[in-house]
């Protein structure tokens, strides 16, 4: 069962979503051209490192961008759960591209400081200060709703990854100035590199999760049970699953067992459990099969692979 107010409102915000996106993409395109020109007169490692995120940050955009076009399209017969997971295809490969772009930064900061070149620290602190306000703007216009989508999320920690490096770029420039340690360009690119590890990884690992169909981390399985047991006609629950197909997106199956009802008493018992899970678990799609004979309702959860025939020889 899938409540009918929940698509409405996801197509409601993919429509505020998208115009968004859209500007937040030609507007970092555009400041990208700009910021390398800088970077290369400046010769400052901190702004050519973040011309290139601002870069990946078109990438970013323009994936998300169609990510979310994707997921507006109905289901259909080749794909029956439509196209969610777009988006955390999109999540994955943007903060992988955020993960090799750390690892890129620090071998050419290492390079650097071994043997620190001349950088113009004016320059460095003026086209920072533009980069913070650029960034700042599309970030904002990114971040509504990424809550609850590692799409947008993805997105906007590029975003804000790029606030952080032009931050780092304007201190560099001003530390600089007061010392000639020329060597502070390449650690600062060190540090905004780890800031861009640390929020990259916690996005890796929550799309491998999601990708591999784990239980919701902040959901208690026991708990959600031991709810559906006390649902007046509810025995016993086995084969459950539960899962995620995006961030704000899951869905659930399980067997019930039941005493011999009638059919219409099975359909409320349905109704209550899909509530229940809907309410207190934002399950937004339960299947739910119920049984009163030949179960083996001790087994909690089932093995796909038990009393199967290989489907390969």
């Amino acid at each position: 069962m899938i409540h009918s107010s929940k698509p409405s409102r996801l197509k409601a915000d993919l429509n505020r979503t998208i115009p968004r996106l859209t500007i937040a993409l030609i507007i970092t395109a555009a400041f990208v051209v700009i910021e390398a020109a800088a970077g290369i007169f400046a010769n400052s490692l901190a702004l050519l490192t973040d011309a290139a995120h601002n870069f990946t940050d078109v990438i970013a955009l323009g994936l998300s961008w169609y990510a979310l076009r994707l997921t507006s399209q109905p289901a259909n017969s080749s794909k029956t759960y439509g196209y969610h997971r777009a988006g955390i295809l999109v999540a994955l490969v943007n903060s992988t591209t955020l993960v090799l772009i750390a690892l890129g930064i620090f071998y050419e900061a290492y390079r650097r400081l071994l043997e620190p070149p001349e950088v113009k620290p004016d320059v460095l602190i003026g086209v920072g200060l533009a980069a913070i306000a650029v960034n700042l703007v599309t970030a904002m216009l990114v971040r509504r709703g990424s809550q609850d989508d590692l799409n947008l999320r993805s997105a906007s920690v590029h975003l804000m990854g790029d606030v952080y490096s032009s931050g780092g770029a304007v201190l560099a420039g001003f530390l600089i100035i007061f010392t000639q340690a020329y060597w502070i360009d390449p650690l600062i690119s060190i540090l905004m590199g780890l800031i861009i590890l640390y929020n990259a990884w916690g996005i890796v690992r929550e799309t491998v999760d999601i990708l591999l169909e784990s239980t919701p981390q902040d959901l208690d399985i026991q708990s959600l049970v031991d709810d559906i047991k006390n649902i007046s006609g509810v025995l016993g629950v086995h084969d459950l699953h539960v899962w995620s197909l995006t961030r704000s997106l899951r869905t659930m199956s399980a067997h019930i067992l039941t005493n011999d009802v009638p059919i219409s008493a099975g359909a409320q018992i349905q109704e209550q459990i899909n509530d229940l899970v809907y309410h207190r678990y934002r399950v937004g799609h339960a299947t739910l099969q119920l049984e009163c004979v030949d179960c083996e309702p001790d087994e909690l959860y089932c093995d796909i692979n038990t009393d199967k025939e290989p489907l390969l020889q």
